[in-house]
């Protein structure tokens, strides 16, 4: 049997049930994503479809290997030619377009350091990364106004002195799509070039309480999401495999590229702008798309669709990421599908570290288990290891060694590296407990945890509660201030289209929980509400709901 490209780098194995029980990384010094995998691919299956993309306006482009390594080689000559170096730090904002591999890996080859963004950014976001990452250049989409906002930010800041546009022309900008076709296709390897532990990738975090802080990867990332796409999507070299994120965010990195290539499995991509189900579901029998990933918000407007108008027979496997797994939404995909969602764990910072992999019995609104690659845990507030069913911080041990795939710190940011990570221990700010067989089930954040007359409530289980009820779309739980209870429990609910806010129906919503859960757990405050405030990440911006609500019902 032909070599797989991940062997070089990967010894696993698995237990008897067929699980993954153990994984080694190897030769990663050297290790670089763009020549070991992509160009490795390109010798060895130069034909193989890597990337189909489909545009908006729904035409079709498929992209072999070849094409992707010629292409990444074409932009990291365009870089240099430009004045790009190493360790320059380049924004890419860049939606789903299939520029966005051609740069990223170009910029792996070169050695200047990627920071992949959103489209949604307006100018004083704009003005804060390019500050705090000390942006040098910027690679951005002529779709929409993010370009104005971005132009406007470079005035204010004088920062970003190299601008390539893609899908378009601007003014003193250099065209991405003319120029890189006038360069070389053929890149070569440097002694002395980007491996290993070298900065390759920054990522702003979400900023749902604070100032988004970036996370620093080194190329050794890559390989932490071998895991993520083999055990946890179950990607093939046959397969077909969709994840929705924009490039934008980290999601994307962990099912638009690595893992995938590294299993040797095509990648789908729509470069959509506005999400609609009925757009987006009959692609699954158009195309042949294998496994599929999305957050369960994505998943929720999937099922409050008519499932049976569409053909969803090619999808071997689903997973979920992003935020917590409403169980009624794994039995509700299941009853339409057959298919079982497989919920996974990890963030910003880290590639999968918890996780329902291959071979597992998946339990509805669980996590999963600590995967093979990392050390993880959950703590008590005295740093002790938390007893079955007991909540805790969950860590993850870096004492001995450093995983694959976990960050390196906060770029330029020593206070907030120290404050989550110290003495050997990794910080998430997660919560969760464990059962009796080890699967971890969500709480909250540790800032999301209420506490009402001496009770320690998580506001995920009566969310998940809730979210069973057929007419709530959205759901958030967070506490208000009571003086004589400390808190109280709140939910704010978004209605699904056609259902409007009544009296009945918040005591309907209070008597179900009630019923369901343990009483002292049901909402004493419900709000109804047309759309919830959230992060640019489409994460709900619970701190945003308890800032507002601290004023709000401070006199009551």
């Amino acid at each position: 049997m032909e070599q797989m490209v991940y062997e070089k780098f990967v010894d696993f194995t698995l237990d008897g049930s067929g699980v993954l029980s153990d994984i080694k990384f190897k030769n990663t010094d050297r290790f670089n994503f763009a020549f070991d995998v992509v160009d490795a691919l390109a010798e060895k299956c130069p034909d193989k479809v890597a990337l189909v993309y489909v545009s908006n306006d729904k035409k079709c482009r498929r992209f072999t290997f070849k094409e992707i390594s010629e292409y990444s080689s074409r932009a990291a000559n365009y870089f240099e030619v430009l004045g790009i170096r190493p360790g320059d730090r380049v924004m890419l904002v860049l939606k789903r377009h299939y520029q966005f591999w051609f740069a990223i890996l170009g910029l792996a080859k070169m050695g200047a350091i990627a920071i992949p963004a959103t489209n949604l950014l307006v100018k004083h976001d704009f003005e804060y990364r390019f500050n705090s990452a000390m942006v040098r250049a910027m690679i951005c989409t002529a779709d929409g106004d993010v370009a104005d906002h971005a132009e406007q930010a470079m005035y204010e800041t004088g920062r970003v002195d190299i601008r390539m546009i893609v899908n378009g022309e601007r003014e003193g900008w250099h065209s991405f799509d003319e120029e890189i076709e006038k360069c070389s296709p053929i890149y070569k390897r440097k002694d002395s070039g980007p491996k290993g532990d070298d900065l390759m990738l920054m990522m702003f975090t979400s900023g749902t309480t604070k100032y988004p802080r970036i996370a620093a990867h080194s190329h050794k990332y890559p390989l932490g999401h071998f895991v993520t796409a083999k055990f946890w999507h179950n990607n093939s070299p046959d397969g077909l495999h969709f994840t929705i994120s924009d490039t934008g965010w980290g999601k994307a990195l962990w099912g638009k590229l690595y893992g995938q290539w590294l299993c040797e499995s095509a990648i789908f991509v729509y470069d959509f702008d506005r999400f609609k189900a009925e757009d987006i579901l009959p692609l699954f029998k158009e195309y042949g798309i294998t496994t599929f990933c999305a957050p369960p918000t994505m998943y929720r407007f999937f099922i409050k669709d008519d499932l049976s108008k569409y053909d969803l027979s090619s999808i071997k496997y689903s997973n979920t990421a992003g935020e917590a797994l409403n169980p009624q939404v794994f039995y509700d995909w299941k009853k339409a599908t057959g298919l079982d969602i497989m919920e996974g764990f990890g963030q910003t910072e880290t590639t999968l570290t918890v996780g329902n992999l291959v071979g597992m019995e998946p339990r509805p609104g669980s996590m999963g288990k600590p995967v093979p690659g990392y050390k993880v845990d959950i703590l008590n507030g005295d740093g002790e290891s938390c007893g079955v069913g007991e909540t805790g911080e969950i860590v993850i041990y870096t004492d001995e060694s450093l995983p694959c795939g976990l960050f390196t710190g906060y770029y330029l940011d020593h206070d907030s590296t120290e404050a989550v990570w110290k003495d050997g221990v990794y910080h998430t700010g997660d919560t969760a407990y464990r059962d009796g067989d080890g699967y971890y089930w969500y709480v909250g954040r540790t800032d999301d945890i209420i506490k009402s007359s001496g009770y320690r409530i998580g506001p995920f289980e009566i969310e998940s509660v809730i979210m069973e009820l057929p007419y709530v779309l959205e759901c958030a739980v967070t506490p208000v201030p009571h003086p004589i209870r400390g808190q109280i429990v709140k939910a704010t609910v978004v209605l699904v289209e056609g259902r409007e806010p009544s009296e009945e129906l918040k005591k309907e919503i209070q008597d179900y929980v009630k019923r369901q859960t343990a009483p002292y757990k049901y909402p004493r405050v419900v709000e109804f509400v047309k759309d919830m405030p959230k992060t640019i990440s489409g994460k709900i911006r619970r701190a945003e709901i308890k800032r507002q609500d601290i004023e709000k019902y401070k006199n009551q």
